[in-house]
């Protein structure tokens, strides 16, 4: 029978991943703990905690673990991650800290397979097919449990096409209520999850505080899609995360404590 949803569900690793709580951008709770760093990835790993991380494409086809695509916030320094290469990337520091920005390699090799990821892809003028193909590339070699995100539905769709097995998801949030410069009719179809007929994502990412949205109830409610909630920021809403039976992404506080 044709599915008439957006979305594909069942997929083996949900329920190691509904058993885990995620650590975005790592632990990073104190200002000597920059987020996507490997100090606050290694604490996550000590906690038990899997992580959600964001790689980058850099011009030198290496992939780095950062947030944003431009370098200001994180490190003080002007323009874009994707035009250094590699070793123009580790000459910066992140948050005033002696930390650099991590490889994806190095923080594959920190991990190790001891918790699950979630891997989310940072598209930037048009490379998502690019950035793809190298972080699968690497990852087909990685022994550990992990799933793939990305706000571009292009990212998502890449996955599908090139590891079909691979777990995928869509990241959203109601992006009419907030533009992120996108233009209007983007906005719209993205708040909607209307990509989903194409790119089949085993789970829906949505912003926590956008949960009720018409679009993400229905693929959750309806066709069963995994809910993941980001970024959860008190305890209270990580209980609340939890009792609706959506997997929370958490920043800035200890959950467990």
């Amino acid at each position: 029978m044709r599915n008439h949803c957006n979305c594909r569900t069942g997929h083996p690793l949900l329920s190691v991943f509904k058993n885990q709580i995620f650590a975005h951008r790592g632990f990073h709770d104190k200002p000597q703990i920059p987020e996507n760093s490997l100090v606050a990835f290694r604490r996550a790993i000590e906690r038990g905690w899997g992580m959600e991380f964001d790689v980058h494409l850099l011009k030198d086809g290496s992939l780095m673990v950062f947030h944003d695509e431009a370098l200001k916030r994180c490190t003080g320094a002007e323009g874009f991650l994707e035009d250094l290469t590699m070793a123009q990337a580790k000459e910066l520091r992140l948050e005033g800290t002696d930390e650099q920005i991590p490889s994806f390699d190095e923080v594959l090799e920190l991990v190790g397979g001891k918790v699950p990821l979630i891997i989310e892809l940072k598209s930037f003028r048009g490379n998502y097919n690019a950035l793809a193909t190298a972080v699968l590339n690497r990852l087909d070699s990685y022994k550990g449990d992990f799933c793939i995100e990305s706000f571009d539905p292009r990212c998502v769709l890449a996955v599908k096409k090139l590891r079909p097995s691979v777990m995928r998801g869509q990241l959203a949030q109601d992006f009419v209520k907030r533009p992120e410069n996108l233009p209007a009719w983007q906005r719209g179809l993205l708040t909607k999850l209307a990509f989903g007929f194409l790119n089949k994502p085993d789970f829906i990412a949505y912003r926590f505080e956008d949960r009720n949205v018409k679009a993400c109830r229905r693929v959750v409610d309806k066709c069963g899609a995994q809910e993941f909630s980001w970024t959860i920021a008190s305890k209270a809403d990580f209980d609340a995360c939890r009792n609706a039976g959506s997997i929370p992404i958490f920043e800035r506080f200890d959950p467990e404590k």
